[in-house]
C-alpha cells in the first residue's frame, strides 16, 4: 500500500480533449518515517510518518526525532521496505492510479435542520407564523422519547469525511505536487490523508 500526508492547497481546472476536468491541488510531502511498529512488540504492524518539520526552537525535548507539526499511523504488513528516517515522496503515485483521500471536513457552526438535513420546513400560509424552518413533529407515541439518530438541528461539518477512488491527473515530483480529479475534503491549508487504493 502507498500513502502520504499532504496540505490541500486549491482547487482548479485542467482540460483534457476538449473537456474541462475540476481537480484538486495538493502539496504531498516529503514525509519522513517516525516509526515503524511490529506485531511483536505493538501487537499490529504500521508506520508512523511525520510531515512538515517544526523548528528546532519549537521542538519539545520529549519530542527529540520526531519534531513533526502532524505524525500519522498507516496500518501495513509489509513493513519491510520501510526504515526510520526514510524518505516518502509524492513520486511514488502515477498519473491515472486510483487513491482515498480522508481530512476534516469545513465545520459550519450549529445549523438547522432545513439547512443540515434539507428539510423542507413548514408551508407558508394557512396559519403558519414564525414556524417556516422548523422540524415539525420529532416524536414517536411508542417509547415516549426521542429515538437516538433523530434528524435535528445540530454541530454540521467538522468531521472526518473520506472520498474513494480519486484518479491522479498530475504528479510533479520538484514541487511536491500532485493533482486529483475532483473535491477533497476540508479548507485550504487543511492535513489530508493519501492512500492508494489496495
Amino acid at each position: 500500500m502507498k500513502f502520504i500526508l499532504g496540505k490541500k492547497i486549491e482547487m482548479s481546472q485542467v482540460f483534457k480533449d476538449d473537456k474541462v476536468i475540476p481537480v484538486t491541488l495538493i502539496e504531498a510531502g516529503p514525509c519522513f518515517v517516525t516509526q515503524i511498529k511490529t506485531k511483536e512488540k505493538d501487537k499490529y504492524n504500521a508506520i508512523q510518518i511525520g510531515f512538515i518539520k517544526k523548528k528546532e526552537k519549537k521542538i519539545k525535548k520529549t519530542e527529540k526525532g520526531k519534531g513533526f507539526k502532524y505524525l500519522k499511523e498507516f496500518k501495513d504488513d509489509d513493513i519491510s521496505k520501510y526504515k526510520v528516517g526514510q524518505e516518502i515522496r509524492v513520486d511514488i503515485f502515477k498519473i491515472g492510479e486510483k487513491v482515498n483521500v480522508s481530512g476534516i471536513s469545513k465545520g459550519k457552526g450549529f445549523a438547522g435542520v432545513v439547512k443540515r438535513w434539507g428539510f423542507k420546513g413548514m408551508p407558508a400560509t394557512h396559519g403558519t407564523k414564525h414556524d417556516a424552518r422548523h422540524p415539525g413533529s420529532i416524536g414517536a407515541t411508542a417509547p415516549q422519547r426521542v429515538l437516538k439518530g433523530k434528524k435535528m438541528a445540530g454541530r454540521m461539518g467538522g468531521k472526518r469525511v473520506t472520498i474513494k477512488n480519486l484518479e491522479v491527473i498530475e504528479v510533479n515530483p520538484e514541487k511536491n505536487l500532485l493533482v486529483l480529479k475532483g473535491a477533497v475534503p476540508g479548507a485550504r491549508n487543511s492535513l489530508l490523508e493519501i492512500k492508494s487504493v489496495s
